[in-house]
């Protein structure tokens, strides 16, 4: 019995130095493992460090590749703009070089303010058609204020020459209820026109509004009345506007006419009449202010002015200063011309003074007259030109409603009209309407 408690003891015992030679080997081994790790840890900790050594210039280098490719790929693209520059001035040198002693016919302006939607639609449709005739017709555009938008749009025309008129004295109206617009644009047109005609020394300016459209040959129209304008002095301006060029009253785009009234909306005026209106230009004028400034009498001294049956100009300013004035009724039906008329060939010399009265006469005398008070129902009826006689203003107003051309008269002028007699188509037909005041016939030597 003792001697089986003794033999378990030694067992115990040798199974405890077992165990405890296995766990001083199995910590000699941890500790062993642990500083390899330890090793391993600090050679990682090395490299990564090394590493970061190497790959921080590396990266630097390809950022700064980056940016050179970026800035390479700027610079291509500005030696494509310079190049395409340089082919623009390249061809307009030429186009200089080859017209280098050609005398404009005219400068175009355009009178801006604060409206860059409507300006740029203007000067698209005048580029149009410009653009070949360009050294003959120089354009501009003239500001007036300093509305950001507006200066922009019209410094992205890389074709028109800017000018910018800049007024910041306050206005003093001179009558209560007066709109301070009409004075900055009376102040605007005179300074325009002073700068086109005695600082550029144009010849003649072609005057137009930031809401207009033009024909196809608006061009060759001014070019062929020019001379017209130049040689006959009873001829103050020349326009491109009919105020009763409305679809339904015209139809022949190649009849121009001579009037007493000034219908403005695309006008064309000498350097030597603007010299003579120039200290005369009012402060300001009602709506319409430079229409009527040139009716009166003493201002145009019993000059004329010619206008086509069909406008060259189509007003689509619907908003503007004069608060979209007469537009449904009289401006938007307006038929602007699309017809390409060679004015090169047209024989234009029925225009001239005397010419013109012989040949209106005529036709004025050929004319059926008609009286009483059913002569509006009968000229409905008609089929060949008719005349009709209307006694003073307020009878004219009347006649002219029914037919529906415009009423308005200025200084005693009825618009369109010549000796008195306003002159329209029937119906887009060739048929015309005289109305005749009671001494017309008389003035046209009848």
């Amino acid at each position: 019995m003792a001697r089986s408690i003794m033999d378990i003891r030694f067992l115990f015992l040798v199974v405890a130095a077992i165990f405890i030679y296995i766990q001083v080997r199995l910590f000699a081994t941890q500790s062993h493992y642990a500083d390899r790790l330890a090793a391993v840890e600090k050679a990682e900790n090395q490299c990564v460090s090394e590493s970061r050594i190497l790959i921080d210039p590396i990266s630097k280098q390809q950022e700064r590749i980056v940016d050179l490719e970026e800035k390479m790929l700027r610079k291509n693209e500005e030696c494509a703009q310079l190049k395409t520059l340089i082919q623009d001035l390249q061809k307009k040198l030429q186009l200089t070089m080859t017209h280098r002693d050609e005398v404009p016919v005219a400068a175009v302006v355009v009178m801006a303010c604060n409206r860059p939607d409507y300006l740029e639609k203007t000067i698209q449709s005048i580029l149009k058609y410009q653009i070949s005739v360009a050294s003959k017709f120089p354009l501009f555009i003239s500001q007036d204020g300093t509305n950001a938008d507006v200066k922009n749009k019209a410094m992205s025309f890389t074709d028109v020459t800017f000018m910018q008129h800049i007024d910041l004295e306050p206005v003093e109206t001179e009558r209560p209820g007066e709109l301070i617009a009409y004075y900055k644009i009376a102040k605007h047109y005179k300074w325009a026109l002073d700068e086109l005609f005695v600082k550029r020394n144009f010849n003649r300016v072609i005057i137009l509004e930031d809401d207009m459209e033009i024909a196809p040959d608006f061009f060759e129209y001014f070019e062929a009345t020019a001379t017209l304008l130049d040689t006959d002095k009873t001829i103050m301006a020349v326009s491109s506007w009919n105020d009763n060029g409305q679809q339904q009253f015209v139809y022949d785009p190649e009849v121009l006419y001579r009037s007493d009234f000034f219908p403005g909306l695309g006008w064309m005026l000498t350097k030597s009449t603007w010299e003579e209106l120039s200290p005369k230009w009012p402060k300001a004028y009602p709506s319409l202010w430079h229409i009527n400034m040139i009716n009166i009498i003493e201002v145009h001294k019993d000059r004329q002015f010619i206008h086509p049956e069909v406008c060259r100009t189509y007003n689509f300013g619907e908003h503007g200063s004069s608060m979209g004035q007469f537009f449904q009724q009289y401006l938007q039906p307006i038929r602007l011309n699309d017809v390409q008329v060679n004015w090169k060939s047209a024989d234009l010399s029925y225009l001239k003074e005397e010419n013109f009265r012989k040949k209106f006469a005529k036709e004025v005398s050929a004319a059926k007259p008609l009286q009483g008070s059913d002569a509006i129902l009968k000229a409905h009826n008609m089929d060949e030109d008719v005349r009709i006689q209307y006694n003073d203003q307020r009878d004219f107003e009347r006649i002219a409603r029914q037919f529906g051309i415009f009423e308005e008269w200025k200084d005693g002028v009825p618009r369109t009209a010549y000796k008195g007699v306003v002159v329209f188509r029937y119906n887009k037909t060739r048929r015309r309407i005289f109305l005749i005041a009671p001494d017309s016939l008389e003035q046209l030597g009848l």
